[in-house]
């Protein structure tokens, strides 16, 4: 005889809504990581400003591993996804520019500038600092753009705090074939990671490229009819470039030491310009550095926290099993105000009682196709687990840690990253 046919099992589930976490990776907070940094609200990222002269002290002799080592793992850095930025100049501190690129003769010019700072800027045009540079960006790339533990690296490395100017000394900067060659090199050095420029000048008007907004929100576009061309948006849309968002992370710093003002005076331009420039995440700079906000300055640091970047909220998830066969259509909204920019995977999973994987399938998911608004997705798995009640789990894999690490909007229980949509009963 032949057994009879399993009728097939289907749910619909419609999570309720809860608050995001305030900790979901590559977005938020990139902070100043230092020993004295305190944070009010958890910071994912770690932000570093990096030297030449510090990671290649003689050439071809580089000092990566040292750094990791000392500023990596240090206390308020360690666990966390890395940004950084390459500088040759950094008013007020030691020179940047290796000394053997120095002893070759290239010119290291003096300046003393009210608003900036005293320095030594390099002439960045001279072959015998540009080729060696360009080759340290490729050693650089080879170091870490396959490394998943970095989450966003900014072009830097020219101009005063390779912010890619010298205002008021313009004289002092590279000119556009040194920008286009410094360009260039971080593409072909950096393909799987998001680079971030200041501002699309002519060199780095790029299809690819994310942003960094040095003066959030004060410079970043007219408010109240109020502004100048030169501020961050506005640069953006005559460059057209004002929707590469959808592709690569704008990033921002918060005017320095004043996070109590914009999270409160100036909350409304705030919350306008985040909204408006698509933001993913705020440092080194960041609110969140002051130890005396008040409750209502917390509250409005949260609502930045959730708000930048993605924010996933699962609205309904239909699930049919039939003989060892499981369907699932997941339907759900980002309701923050940027994608994802990494093809991490997107894995549907069912879990023993302890918690343990005892089945994890990828799915052919693209989870940087998440833009604001409403998304979805289907899977079909063949089970291969003994019979048996699982939890159904969903999950985006961090493949630094190897494990899920994005939360949702969602009251619905989380374990080992995974977060829980319903229990299921799988047949003999």
């Amino acid at each position: 005889m032949t057994a009879p046919r399993r009728s097939p099992v289907s749910r619909v589930i419609r999570p309720a809504q809860a608050e995001g976490a305030l900790d979901n990776p590559l977005k938020g907070w990139a902070a100043y990581s230092e020993e004295w940094s305190r944070y009010a609200l958890p910071a994912r990222m770690a932000y570093f400003y990096a030297s030449w002269r510090e990671l290649e002290p003689e050439r071809g002799k580089y000092r990566f591993a040292e750094w990791e080592a000392s500023k990596w793992e240090g206390t308020n850095a360690r666990g966390k996804h890395i940004v950084f930025r390459l500088y040759l100049d950094y008013p007020n501190l030691p020179v940047g520019v290796p000394q053997w690129v120095i002893d070759t003769g290239v010119a290291m010019r003096p300046y003393d500038i009210p608003e900036i700072g005293r320095g030594l800027a390099p002439d960045y045009d001279d072959p015998r600092l540009l080729n060696p540079l360009l080759d340290f960006i490729r050693v650089l790339g080879e170091r870490y753009n396959r490394n998943p533990r970095v989450a966003f690296v900014a072009l830097g490395t020219l101009g005063f705090w390779g912010e890619w100017h010298t205002w008021p000394r313009s004289e002092l900067f590279a000119s556009e074939s040194t920008q286009r060659a410094v360009v260039q090199a971080y593409r072909r050095a950096f393909p799987d990671r998001v680079l971030l420029a200041r501002m699309p000048y002519p060199a780095t008007s790029e299809p690819w490229l994310g942003y960094h907004d040095d003066m959030f929100p004060e410079d970043t576009d007219y408010y109240e009819g109020q502004g100048y061309d030169w501020y961050f948006l506005p640069q953006l849309r005559r460059a057209g470039r004002e929707n590469n968002w959808k592709v690569a992370a704008i990033g921002a710093e918060m005017v320095p030491r004043q996070g109590k003002k914009f999270l409160s005076t100036e909350w409304a331009k705030t919350r306008t310009m985040l909204e408006r420039m698509h933001l993913t995440w705020v440092g080194p700079y960041c609110p969140i550095l002051e130890t005396n906000l008040s409750e209502e300055e917390l509250q409005k640091a949260q609502w930045m926290a959730r708000r930048m970047g993605y924010q996933y909220r699962l609205s309904e998830v239909v699930w049919r099993m039939q003989a060892r066969t499981l369907s699932l259509q997941v339907r759900g909204v980002n309701e923050g105000v940027a994608p994802f920019y990494y093809p991490w995977q997107v894995q549907v999973a069912l879990l023993k009682g302890d918690g343990s994987v005892a089945q994890a399938e990828g799915l052919d998911v693209d989870i940087r196709r998440w833009l604001p608004g409403n998304f979805q997705f289907s899977a079909t798995l063949s089970l291969r687990v003994q019979a048996g009640t699982y939890r159904l789990a969903l999950g985006v894999i961090d493949p630094w840690r190897n494990q899920p690490d994005i939360r949702f909007a969602n009251k619905l229980p989380v374990v080992n990253g995974w977060t829980v949509l319903d229990n299921v009963v799988v047949a003999s």
